[in-house]
């Protein structure tokens, strides 16, 4: 995974929030999901780990928010636990997997990422939290990404091309919505395996990098073009 992602580690992060500013509104939930490699090379999701948020003094949370992700901040049975402890935890187990993976450092992967990253890094601001696994800017943006394989950027559109199973019940949950995500990124990667192999292989030629797999596995012939 190292040699992958050239040192960093895609993590999937969703957020539910009380709004679309992150500055103002409350962060309700994170979800993190691990991406790992199988014995095959391919990507697969890994462990998820997910928590409901306290909302920190002051924030304001919209209606409307709310409408649509269905949650009670205040409901007296939701175990929601402190903004700075719900990311010290989530950050626990991102560190780990970095180490176990050999990477430098996590990025982030969201849909429609600049959202999800935004939230954190406020959060993180906020909480005065000095080590943040995740890149401060970089990430992959499998709206994006979806856009340009699949002629689709909604996620629920985009999983169900993708014949990756998709309940309309479950959405807005960060753990389901990060579980989708995680689904999708691994997809959109395993398919685009030929054309990554091709550009390792250039990179080689170059004397930039050794590959992480012989091309000759990729199944095609290599176009150095």
């Amino acid at each position: 995974m190292a040699h992958r992602f050239r040192g960093f580690l895609p993590v999937v992060i969703d957020v539910e929030t009380g709004g679309f500013n992150s500055a103002t509104d409350a962060l309700l939930e994170i979800a993190a999901v691990m991406i790992e490699l199988d014995e095959n090379g391919n990507l697969c999701r890994g462990e998820s780990h997910s928590y409901h948020v306290q909302p920190f003094a002051g924030a304001n949370i919209e209606p409307a928010a709310l409408a649509v992700t269905g949650i009670d901040p205040h409901h007296p049975l939701r175990p929601a636990i402190p903004e700075r402890d719900a990311l010290q935890r989530v950050f626990r187990e991102v560190r780990a997997a970095v180490r176990a993976a050999d990477c430098r450092r996590a990025v982030l992967v969201g849909h429609n990422a600049a959202f999800d990253l935004g939230f954190l890094n406020a959060a993180v601001a906020r909480t005065d939290i000095k080590r943040n696994p995740f890149h401060p800017f970089s990430c992959f943006d499998t709206a994006t990404l979806a856009g340009v394989a699949l002629g689709q950027t909604v996620l629920a559109k985009a999983t169900v091309v993708a014949n990756i199973d998709w309940d309309a019940s479950s959405a807005h949950s960060a753990r389901y919505d990060a579980e989708r995500t995680a689904d999708l990124f691994c997809s959109i990667a395993n398919a685009s395996r030929d054309s990554y192999l091709r550009a390792e292989e250039r990179a080689r030629l170059l004397g930039w990098i050794e590959p992480a797999i012989p091309v000759s596995d990729a199944g095609t012939d290599a176009d150095p073009a």
